[in-house]
């Protein structure tokens, strides 16, 4: 059977909500927003009614707090044009009360039933099909107890039901609990919320309590609110994307003795977990699969934690990897992210961008541990990255996440454990031979096919990078400080620049 609901739903307005909806809100319902004052409760609202003036809908913005000044503020600081909106003010009932057209009184000087009758004539007037009341605060203060406020709240909704109107009314958080009385009435209860970190600007989240009759997506999703309006990222499900074709392909990373090193190559849709001290090379070894993979004609994104995108591309230029060239070509993305100004859920939403609208094929994050420092909640970070990495894998993206280590030699500790979650680990060492620092590469584990047990000599040179061939006389490379006790043979000559 056809769900009535389903098939009437409307558009928010909002970017992102209405996947949270799954489609946006049912049309000809009552619904609430509540949050703190600063969570851009108002915002939202002129959003969902310039929705409304696009599809050519009469919409009603009646303000019991605002002026109407105020609300053409808001609208000009986000660049949004109000033309067509009708603007009902609560001095406007001050007309419909003879004998009283010049004298200016406080809202809280109004009758709860006589300003309820004003704006109830307004929306009569002009038949709208998008209403909203900013805010419930004051008809809170007039009703002065809360069984008449609840019957207010009950009569605006029997005032709305068959009219063809979808309403959203504002409302502050209280802490007493009295907001209980509109979430009872309401069709749907969205809260708004903001964060104060520690370092940082605020964070802002929201959450939809209850939408009757409609599946919508739980928990917190981040929100931003910049020149606009208000952006939503959905969080991330990855049980929620259709998951592409079963990829059985391996992935070359352009330097044969690394491939042989890891069985033949990576599986796409995989991901790989890069470990090991700060300068044994990482980012150099990540680059050099994005290399390949432009060269193979696909795209590769890369997002940048902790190293700015201009030293990126000069060390790149340096080991003859012409990443400016590819930038120009639209085959790579470089993001530079700034923890301290990127939440989690807006993170998510460039990467799956990445990947949706410029096909990208390879995903690169330098590093986990800037990562880690963009989390409010360093618990949830292994949550957020097992959404991730499913989602990349299901799409077929070969995912490529590098994690510095505490520590250039002996024991070293990762701030987190996310090895498990990686289906490939590479560790890379320093050892000591014959006077001289050298760099080893090695694979810990491989969940998607056989691998090499051996060590190997890496080396990063001007002409690109060098793998060696297994070396069989190191002892101590799981203690952190590799020894190697053969002699010089087997390394690879010329020193690594």
């Amino acid at each position: 059977m056809a769900n009535n609901e389903t098939d009437s739903k409307i558009s928010t307005g909002i970017p992102g909500l209405d996947e949270v909806l799954g489609g946006g809100l049912p049309s000809d319902r009552l619904y609430l927003i509540q949050g703190e004052p600063g969570t851009g409760k108002t915002t939202m609202a002129l959003q969902f009614l310039l929705e409304g003036i696009r599809n050519r809908e009469t919409c009603l913005f009646i303000t019991l707090s605002e002026t109407k000044d105020e609300l053409y503020a808001v609208a000009q600081s986000h660049g949004l044009s109000l033309e067509g909106l009708n603007i009902f003010e609560l001095s406007a009932a001050q007309q419909a009360r003879p004998g009283e057209a010049n004298t200016l009184f406080h809202p809280s000087e109004i009758e709860l039933n006589e300003v309820t009758q004003v704006l109830l004539d307004e929306v009569r007037r002009l038949h709208p099909s998008r209403v909203v009341l900013d805010s419930l605060s004051e008809l809170r203060l007039l009703a002065q107890n809360a069984l008449r406020f609840r019957r207010q709240i009950l009569a605006l909704k029997q005032h709305f039901v068959g009219k063809g109107a979808t309403v959203i009314l504002l409302d502050d958080k209280l802490s007493d609990g009295d907001e209980a009385q509109a979430h009872t009435v309401a069709h749907g209860v969205l809260e708004v919320e903001q964060l104060a970190p520690e370092y940082g600007p605020e964070r802002r989240r929201l959450r939809f309590l209850k939408v009757r009759g409609v599946q919508f997506s739980g928990g917190y999703h981040d929100y931003v609110i910049e020149r606009g309006g208000i952006k939503v990222f959905p969080r991330l499900i990855a049980a929620d994307h259709d998951p592409g074709e079963a990829a059985t392909e391996l992935i070359s990373s352009g330097v044969p003795e690394l491939d042989q090193l890891l069985g033949g190559g990576i599986d796409r849709g995989t991901s790989i977990l890069l470990m090991g001290p700060a300068g044994c090379g990482k980012t150099s070894l990540a680059m050099q699969y994005a290399w390949a993979a432009i060269n193979r004609g696909e795209h590769a994104s890369l997002f940048l934690f902790d190293e700015g995108s201009g030293t990126l591309l000069k060390r790149a230029r340096g080991i003859s990897m012409d990443l400016d060239d590819a930038k120009h070509r639209n085959l790579l993305t470089m993001r530079q992210v700034d923890p301290a100004e990127m939440s989690p859920g807006e993170f998510a939403q460039c990467v799956r961008d990445s990947v949706q609208k410029q096909q990208s094929k390879i995903v690169v994050i330098d590093s986990l541990n800037g990562y880690l420092n963009a989390m409010p909640e360093e618990r949830f970070l292994t949550i957020h990255m097992h959404e991730l990495l499913s989602y990349l894998g299901q799409q077929g993206v070969l995912t490529i996440l590098i994690m510095a280590q505490h520590g250039m030699i002996g024991t070293m500790d990762a701030p987190v454990d996310v090895s498990y979650l990686s289906d490939t680990v590479l560790l890379m060492r320093y050892f000591e031979a014959q006077g001289a620092i050298h760099q080893a590469i090695s694979v810990m584990k491989k969940r998607t096919g056989k691998h090499e047990r051996s060590i190997r000599e890496f080396q990063i040179r001007a002409q690109g990078l060098r793998v060696g061939a297994p070396l069989q006389d190191f002892q101590g490379i799981l203690t952190g400080v590799p020894t190697y006790l053969g002699n010089s043979g087997p390394l690879m000559k010329g020193a690594a620049k």
